[in-house]
């Protein structure tokens, strides 16, 4: 049995996010596993940049109310116990509600792609109401 000590918590960087965004490293890939989990805080009105992963993200909301949207299709307001699935490759975006914070564990098998962030227009036209 290999105990790792819990990481410190880091600011998720501008490049990927707009707003407040904090992340709790729980399993980061190894060479021989590509599994990452992350515990990902969202102030209220934070969001991912347009992304896609290899192999995959699944989304498992703990606290509070988000927004996730995949490129072409309405946008769903998650909240706590709701698990989303975005297949491999598909380009999607995801955070918190405007009036809400958001936490949710992100559990990938490969590396993130980014693209263009979410700008507020878009994300306002897109919110669930």
């Amino acid at each position: 049995m290999e105990r790792r000590r819990k990481q410190p918590t880091g600011k998720g960087p501008a490049e990927w996010f707009t707003g407040e965004v904090w992340i709790d490293p729980i399993i980061q890939g190894e060479p021989t596993a590509k599994l990452s989990i992350g515990a990902v805080h969202f102030s209220p009105g934070a969001r991912t940049a347009w992304h896609s992963h290899e192999g995959g993200q699944t989304l498992y909301v703990t606290e509070g109310r988000g927004v996730v949207q995949s490129r072409g299709e309405d946008a769903v307001e998650i909240r706590p116990g709701d698990v989303t699935y975005t297949p491999d490759g598909e380009e999607h975006w995801h955070g918190a509600t405007r009036e809400h914070f958001m936490t949710h564990l992100s559990i990938t098998e490969g590396p993130p792609h980014w693209g263009a962030h979410v700008a507020n227009a878009q994300y306002q036209e897109s919110h669930p109401r």
